[in-house]
């Protein structure tokens, strides 16, 4: 009988600093080139708004990319994470990663399916086994945002949002932001 090997955070230290981004989730490692100009656009857009929001009602941190490692064999990087202040408390190691599942996780897909099955499915599994209570997808191709909740044990989506429709929820009183808006296009 073989047995895959398992990788753990103790690999991903080892490995090249080559621009790729590799993560690891249940042992198994995901490796994918640097995110394009729609992906990064569309993360900084999310961002913005989000700490604009934050700012006003001073609830949480937002941080994009942060090396989140839920276990050696569960070690992720999300695009924009949001933690509320009473979760953000002892959240991370000594090395600054975050070892508790945020409040909020937002994936930007990228093209080709290994992406979009990793933040579909593989990713979808991770968070929702991990505690984390919202999780978006947001699709610059298709233009829309897939919004995932918490309910009776798991993250359960709710809702798809179209381009003419508000981003709105119940973890962030008062963050409204089209969908229209995260995406690129020329005035």
């Amino acid at each position: 009988m073989i047995v895959a090997e398992k990788f753990t955070s103790a690999d991903l230290a080892l490995m090249p600093d080559d621009g790729k981004r590799r993560e690891i989730i249940e042992g198994e490692l995901y490796v994918s080139r640097a995110p394009g100009f729609e992906h990064q656009y569309t993360c900084t857009r999310l961002s913005r708004f989000l700490d604009e929001w934050n700012d006003q009602s001073a609830l949480g941190v937002v941080v994009a990319a942060p090396g989140l490692v839920f276990a050696e064999d569960d070690d992720v990087i999300p695009d924009v994470i949001w933690i509320s202040l009473e979760r953000f408390e002892g959240s991370r190691d000594e090395a600054g990663h975050f070892v508790v599942a945020p409040d909020l996780i937002i994936e930007v897909l990228s093209p080709g399916k290994p992406n979009k099955e990793l933040d579909r499915q593989t990713k979808l599994k991770l968070y929702s086994r991990r505690g984390v209570q919202e999780y978006w997808i947001v699709d610059w191709m298709a233009q829309q945002v897939e919004i995932y909740r918490r309910e009776r044990g798991g993250l359960k989506q709710v809702v798809t949002l179209l381009l003419g429709d508000s981003i709105e929820s119940t973890l962030l009183p008062g963050f409204s932001c089209t969908v229209r808006s995260l995406f690129f296009s020329l005035p």
